[in-house]
């Protein structure tokens, strides 16, 4: 890369640098603000013990059950079926969802056979399907994994439907003009204009995907988080459920965080408001 040989735009630079990264660590530490207040809230209210530690167990009691479970292993293998419950869902119904939302996206015939149907599928909810998955796979990994894929569906479906649809027409003016084909109008340019709705329906589809997961693990399941769960709810530890949803809570966001850095890579072109 060419030095920039004017010294004071360069300073000009390095300082704007450096104002977006204060900007940055800023931010990262806002986020930190409400967190540890609620926890120092619940703590104050745990120790003065108003309320039973089975109905409500301190930070402290949480932090130490998080310990024991790390300690004995149980936490990671739970964790390692739940991932690869969530994971293989995702990808058998995102995939599913983004080949049928360029699909009928492309195709106006395609919608009027597929949209219609599809749409009415949205609608019912994971516990209502449930019973018939059980009657349909059993209780092994097929029923989990496909009743995660079918709420991973649908966000990705919607949303590369719509990115898709809502591509300036000028655009495909652009691809005639320059002798495109099919493929290379797909991958240079209608893709790439979709792509902030597509990354938006892989962001809801993520969460979906691990609310479908609680549901999958609830259904008979001997492992996973959301069995773990459950079996401590069984024995009134709360402490054990408290940190069942928190694992939930953290691996969700970390996954959200990840699809929120690939915008930001992917989407560097993209200019848009950023708040105040």
């Amino acid at each position: 890369m060419k030095a920039i040989s004017n010294p004071a735009l360069a300073s000009k630079i390095e300082r704007t640098k450096k104002k977006r990264r204060k900007a940055s660590s800023l931010y990262k530490l806002k986020g930190l603000v409400l967190p540890v207040l609620l926890i120092a809230v619940w703590q104050i209210i745990a120790g003065s013990q108003i309320v039973s530690s089975t109905v409500l167990p301190s930070p402290v009691l949480i932090a130490e059950s998080f310990r024991e479970l790390i300690r004995s292993g149980e936490l990671f293998g739970h964790l390692y079926i739940s991932l690869y419950r969530a994971i293989c869902g995702f990808l058998l119904g995102g995939g599913l969802g983004l080949l049928l939302g360029v699909c009928v996206g492309f195709s106006n015939k395609t919608e009027q056979y597929v949209d219609p149907t599809l749409q009415m599928l949205r609608t019912v909810p994971h516990l209502a399907v449930t019973p018939l998955f059980i009657l349909w796979f059993g209780f092994d990994e097929t029923a989990k994994i496909l009743l995660i894929a079918l709420g991973a569906f649908f966000p990705i479906y919607i949303n590369t439907f719509l990115g898709i649809r809502s591509v300036d027409n000028k655009l495909f003016d652009v691809a005639r003009a320059l002798e495109f084909n099919v493929y290379q109008s797909i991958t240079k340019l209608i893709l790439p204009a979709a792509l902030p709705h597509i990354l938006l329906g892989v962001r809801l589809s993520l969460g979906i995907a691990w609310l479908g997961l609680v549901v999958a693990e609830l259904m008979g399941s001997s492992s996973g988080v959301g069995y773990m769960i459950m079996d401590a709810r069984q024995f009134s530890q709360t402490d054990k459920v408290f940190v069942g949803i928190i694992i939930f809570a953290v691996v969700g966001k970390l996954t959200d965080s990840f699809v929120r850095l690939l915008e930001k890579r992917l989407l560097k072109w993209r200019t848009s408001y950023q708040g105040e």
